[in-house]
């Protein structure tokens, strides 16, 4: 008896049209997707920093923020982070004014800004850093980024277990409806991205206690794969 053209999608989640990918297929075909997961402990972080001072000058302002900056590179480097790991953005300057009611602006002085951002290839450093900007004149966190130096290897493990898990669906599939795989006809994917986990922007004199936060942190690396099946006939 003739078989008939048979389509199993899989994945909920997936916006692309299993019908798509197997657009003018005339053979016998089962569809999965694979997803795969791995678990990764994070080894390094990219925080972000800010200096903001206000001054009755344009020059004072951008003098304070300039030492602030200055004396946490320092800090730094004799920390043993490399100058290529440190970031430190151009300054910001904008005038202040007081709006009195039913009068002109009265300027009051300037507002000077600027941003360093930091590679910590060692997470154990991360607090010790934060800590050492407090006592520069650092005055703001704008975000924590915990991430892991190994990104390829657990992507490439993350593939593998969404690849294994496709072929494992499409044999299941296959022999609960009395059917044979017979090779792979199609592969679609597109790489995921890792997303590094986000930690709060919060005050250098907050208190807060993000030590105990990160180090208890993980990371989750997925990925997925689009696979089309071709069935024996």
């Amino acid at each position: 008896m003739k078989k008939h053209l048979l389509a199993v999608v899989l994945g909920t989640s997936s916006f692309i049209s299993a019908g798509a990918m197997a657009a003018d297929v005339s053979f016998p075909h089962l569809e999965t997707t694979g997803v795969g997961e791995v678990i990764a402990q994070p080894d390094m972080a990219v925080f972000s920093v800010e200096v903001t001072e206000t001054r009755p000058t344009a020059k004072e302002a951008k003098q304070a923020v300039d030492k602030a900056v200055t004396a946490f590179n320092e800090r730094l480097k004799k920390a043993g982070v490399e100058r290529s790991d440190i970031e430190s953005a151009n300054i910001r300057l904008n005038p202040q004014y007081h709006y009195p009611k039913d009068q002109k602006p009265e300027l009051t002085g300037y507002r000077a800004s600027r941003h360093v951002t930091v590679t910590v290839k060692k997470l154990e450093n991360l607090n010790a850093y934060l800590d050492g900007a407090l006592g520069d004149g650092i005055n703001g966190i704008n975000n924590i980024q915990l991430k892991v130096s190994n990104e390829k290897e657990f992507a490439e493990q993350a593939r593998l277990a969404a690849i294994k898990d496709a072929q494992a669906k499409a044999k299941s599939l296959a022999a609960g409806f009395g059917e044979k795989i017979d090779g792979v006809w199609k592969i679609s994917y597109q790489p995921s991205m890792i997303r590094p986990v986000m930690m709060r922007a919060m005050a250098m004199d907050s208190g807060a206690n993000t030590e105990a936060s990160y180090q208890d942190s993980q990371i989750t690396i997925r990925d997925r794969v689009e696979v089309v099946f071709r069935l024996e006939e």
